[in-house]
């Protein structure tokens, strides 16, 4: 499947913004005819991302979650750069827990030129980027594979992630509550990231922006739990504040212009 256009993409961030939008609307927004925004609207709607209403298009339910293949679309580039920023921020020669997500697994693809690594995962994506690496040692977790996008989960994956007491637990959520709540889908994926944190002297949670403004209904803990979250951009003042009183280090995968802006907001 093809990545999203930059014209879907901001059709899908305002649909994030508004809950929904209109054939009408976006062709004047983007200069551009109806027929060429109601192509669009298919394209985003067979991904998942929405669906489709009368007139235009709302955001999917935030009761399940999206495809694999419409996760990994979505904020594709901000997840590399997140990814590429975690990566920086892991040592070579530690152990790390790195869990289901698509963003988790641009950190592993950063992760390619570490050495001396010992990674525990539940994702065989994660698995299958890291194999190749000589110098990095991985362990897959066992349990129930779940077909849809790879994941391990289970009570088997629970028991097998706490024998273990790692550096750092690298995790990815589905949404974050303005009251700092961290939020996936699936009750048995929640139980694995929960083991990982608990297991993890290091919590770090990656996220792009686009999780600010989704929803879910199994809550996984508080963004109070981890220790560094790095994402993609300023969070909202709510969030912030959260990371400030909680000291949960911020850190945002982009400029030293929005690095700076960062640290206008926590003073």
């Amino acid at each position: 499947m093809q990545p999203l256009s930059l014209r879907q993409q901001k059709i899908f961030a305002l649909a994030q913004q508004l809950g929904s939008v209109l054939v009408d609307d976006l062709a004047q927004r983007f200069d551009v005819t109806p027929q060429t925004i109601r192509k669009d609207l298919n394209e985003l709607c067979d991904a998942r991302v929405l669906s489709r209403t009368h007139g235009g298009a709302m955001l999917a339910s935030g009761v399940e979650n999206l495809a694999y293949d419409a996760r990994r679309k979505i904020s594709a580039q901000e997840k590399v750069v997140i990814g590429q920023r975690a990566a920086s921020l892991i040592p070579n020669n530690c152990s790390l827990f790195i869990n289901i997500g698509t963003t988790t697994e641009e950190v592993a693809q950063a992760l390619i030129f570490h050495e001396g690594l010992l990674v525990i995962t539940n994702n065989i994506h994660v698995a299958t980027i890291l194999m190749p690496c000589p110098k990095i040692d991985v362990i897959l977790a066992g349990g129930v594979l779940r077909r849809s996008d790879g994941g391990i989960v289970g009570e088997a994956a629970v028991d097998f992630i706490a024998q273990f007491k790692v550096d750092h637990g690298v995790i990815g959520v589905s949404a974050i509550d303005e009251d700092g709540s961290m939020l996936d889908f699936d009750y048995r994926e929640v139980r694995v990231s929960q083991a990982i944190m608990r297991n993890s002297r290091n919590v770090m949670l990656v996220s792009d922006g686009s999780k600010f403004t989704r929803s879910a209904p199994v809550r996984i803990g508080q963004l109070s739990d981890v220790d560094v979250f790095v994402t993609d951009r300023i969070p909202p003042p709510p969030i912030v504040e959260l990371c400030q009183q909680s000291g949960v280090k911020l850190e945002i995968a982009g400029s030293a212009l929005e690095q700076n802006q960062v640290l206008e907001a926590l003073e």
